[in-house]
């Protein structure tokens, strides 16, 4: 009888994004600032909704999940690399990279299936503005929040409970600053066909299915666009979706970006430098990609910062 393989790795070491020593405080001051704007960012864009009314619609309500993926999805990876700069120790445990790797794909898929998701509903609100708050009404809008969860934790414990029956031995060296689930099972000696083909064939029918649906939406809006006669009321159309359109492009542009580099580039660290740009700078820059195009999202957050101000005002005034 064939005897088990058995997982006998205890940790894995997380070689970051650079091995000179001088570099390490230059890269915790940056990657914290850009988590502390990731973090406030996307808290204000959430808090912001909640707190007026007049955002209380699908699209805001699928924008606010958005900035909570965001949030969870940038907080998977970057404080655990800030704490190994700061104590200057690059370990890992496996079973930190398990749940590394879980939260990860959970948020990253749950942040493509949502900007899918949100095509969809600019599409009926540009082409059936009739019937739009009867198509996307408050009990439908929360059924495809929950498949959208689905398919995130569907997708990413599969591949996660498939790590468990890969096998490795001693400690082993990530080069990257994240526990990135091709790399780790590149480290396994025992056979990965089954991983290796589940991941791709699951990551691509995650990506080009949404990416289908999405054009597909954006086609069918230019098409109702270009019927519009007035210039007035082509600009007030575009002007509804001109948002989500540049997070979109943001979204696949870099993700698209980091995996032609990869596939170029003869070092992974040069995969995790690229990496970067879809797992931090990307949820950086939603907020405020929505905050200054969006009056409705400006307006709120001026109220927001007014009432705040007028409850610091109430509360001394009563000391």
């Amino acid at each position: 009888m064939e005897e088990r393989n058995q997982t006998c790795v205890t940790q894995f070491i997380l070689l970051g994004l650079s091995d000179e020593g001088g570099l390490q405080s230059l890269l915790f001051w940056v990657f914290l600032s850009m988590y502390l704007v990731t973090f406030t960012g996307n808290l204000l864009m959430i808090l912001a909704i909640i707190t007026d009314s007049r955002l209380h619609t699908p699209m805001y309500f699928f924008l606010s999940n958005l900035s909570f993926s965001d949030i969870c999805f940038t907080s998977t990876t970057v404080p655990k690399m800030l704490l190994n700069i700061q104590t200057q120790s690059k370990v890992i445990t496996y079973e930190g990279c398990l749940s590394q790797m879980y939260f990860f794909m959970l948020f990253g898929v749950l942040d493509n299936i949502l900007l899918t998701v949100m095509a969809y509903d600019r599409f009926v609100a540009i082409c059936q503005p009739l019937h739009y708050m009867v198509i996307m009404n408050p009990k439908f809008c929360g059924i495809l929040l929950l498949v959208c969860w689905l398919l995130g934790v569907f997708y990413s414990l599969l591949l996660d409970l498939l790590i468990l029956r890969l096998s490795f031995c001693t400690e082993l060296e990530i080069l990257h600053f994240f526990c990135e689930l091709k790399q780790v099972i590149q480290l396994a000696y025992s056979d990965t066909f089954l991983n290796d083909l589940v991941m791709y064939l699951s990551s691509g029918l995650l990506g080009v299915v949404p990416l289908t649906g999405i054009l597909s939406s954006y086609s069918r809006i230019v098409t109702s666009i270009l019927r519009i006669s007035s210039v007035r009321g082509k600009y007030k159309a575009f002007s509804t979706c001109g948002s989500h359109l540049s997070v979109v492009s943001l979204f696949y542009g870099t993700c698209l970006g980091v995996y032609l580099s990869s596939a170029a580039a003869q070092n992974s660290r040069a995969s995790a430098i690229a990496s970067v740009m879809y797992t931090v700078v990307t949820p950086m820059l939603n907020p405020f990609i929505y905050g200054l195009r969006n009056r409705d999202i400006k307006q709120a957050l001026r109220n927001l910062f007014s009432r705040r101000h007028c409850l610091h005002i109430g509360f001394f005034v009563s000391r």
